[in-house]
């Protein structure tokens, strides 16, 4: 490569591997700039066990200094892009402002919470897409059951001890397994609520637990669910959401002070500011993941609509796989146009999901063999080993103390409610106070 500077917007998985890839193909040679609001890339499919009480949260944080060495990291969000000047403009996390330009550019921001127009959500939901919603909601879901243990009023004790997530696909799924266990830990510990029974409900207007997902997968995680007392109402959702409770679908109203939020994600609204032609709100690409007509820019992950090479007519869907895959060939097929290999275009082959229901329970299915309890359990933590960059030994021993003890039970109060706003268009840099 001649000396360039290459862009990468994003550090999540597509992000993460694109600017890897560049960093040991360019060797030196060209400049790689990476623009992400925190100086860590999340490993988002552990983010349940954090909220859980089993990993520490830096355990699923990795360091971008550490494991991209010789990358430029720019801490910031990026609020604009000249596609004509090749330039663009971010902000940074006390208010700096600056424009940098590029000969290279990868788009790779991502998504975020996915809204739907039902009152009272925004105001009163929980998120559940980074540290600080993980931290808040731990912390949420003990002090309920402190303040249950302190209540007087029945109605009120009950109403605190209901916990209702909205969502049934892989984080909704996981998060209900893991908080829920949780729960449990920290109700024995509460001699006073003995003989008060947690209620949780997990609500999605699909037909099945992990829509879209292998039968057998989604069999196995509503039978988990199910015998563990969680309510599994499909076909049904919210209406309305106050600070008081829930209204569902079918008219009936829940008293609650927890309402989780995991109906899904949409692409970062960065992608559609572009002025670039956009399929259901993601980029257009080929499948060499470049931009029509704009051959300098490629775009992977959630931001790109790539065409799926096993579903002609259709694109891939957002998972992590996909953007781990899409982030490496990004990488590659940039270092091409630069003369170092050849540009390839996108394939995958589906190795299937795993679902981590907390405890011992699991269901996956490696390879298409579908697997549940004990085993599944052993290739889910496995699979995770294998694909978390950092942190391994650390996250195995988390799993081990958590096995042969318990969860903690304490408030940390580090994330304050105000912090972690549901209605937000993209992740931002959480501001503490002092």
């Amino acid at each position: 490569m001649s000396r360039a500077r290459i862009v990468v917007v994003g550090a999540g998985f597509a992000g993460f591997e694109a600017a890897r890839t560049l960093i040991r193909k360019a060797r030196g040679a060209a400049e790689v700039v990476l623009i992400n609001p925190t100086d860590y890339f999340l490993y988002l499919p552990l983010l349940p066990e954090v909220a859980g009480g089993v990993l520490d949260p830096r355990r699923v944080t990795v360091s971008l200094g550490d494991n991209l060495p010789g990358a430029r990291l720019v801490l910031g969000q990026v609020q604009n892009i000249d596609i004509d000047a090749r330039t663009l403009s971010w902000s940074g996390p006390e208010g700096e402002q600056g424009t940098l330009g590029y000969h290279r550019l990868v788009l790779a921001a991502g998504s975020v919470n996915k809204l739907l127009p039902i009152p009272g959500v925004a105001q009163n939901a929980h998120g559940f897409r980074g540290i600080p919603e993980a931290l808040h909601l731990r912390d949420h879901v003990i002090r309920q059951i402190e303040l249950a243990d302190a209540a007087d009023d029945p109605q009120e004790r009950a109403a605190r001890l209901t916990f209702v997530v909205v969502g049934a696909g892989y984080t909704g799924t996981e998060v209900v397994a893991q908080i829920q266990l949780l729960a449990r830990d920290v109700l024995s510990r509460h001699p006073r609520l003995a003989d008060v029974r947690a209620r949780w409900l997990l609500l999605d207007t699909a037909d099945q637990v992990l829509p879209g997902m292998d039968d057998r997968l989604s069999r196995t995680a509503e039978r988990v669910l199910r015998e563990r007392g969680v309510e599994v109402e499909l076909g049904t959702s919210v209406a309305e959401a106050t600070a008081t409770g829930v209204k569902l679908t079918d008219d009936r109203f829940v008293a609650s002070r927890t309402l989780v939020w995991c109906v899904g994600v949409r692409p970062d609204p960065l992608a559609g500011s572009t002025g670039l032609p956009m399929t259901k709100g993601r980029l257009q690409v080929d499948e060499y993941l470049a931009v029509p007509g704009r051959p300098e820019i490629l775009a992977c992950g959630d931001a790109a609509a790539v065409p799926d090479p096993a579903e002609p007519g259709a694109i891939t869907p957002m998972t992590a796989q996909h953007a781990v895959r899409q982030g490496r060939l990004a990488g590659h097929n940039i270092a091409a146009s630069y003369g170092v290999g050849r540009r390839r275009a996108y394939d995958h082959r589906d190795l299937g999901f795993v679902v981590d229901l907390g405890g011992w329970q699991a269901a996956a299915n490696p390879l298409h063999v579908p697997l549940s309890g004990l085993p599944a359990r052993v290739v889910t933590r496995g699979y995770h080993l294998t694909a978390l960059p950092a942190n391994r030994w650390r996250t195995a021993a988390d799993w081990l103390f958590t096995a042969l003890g318990s969860r903690p039970a304490v408030q940390l109060s580090l994330v304050p409610g105000p912090a972690v706003p549901l209605d937000t268009d993209a992740p931002e840099l959480i501001h503490l106070p002092h």
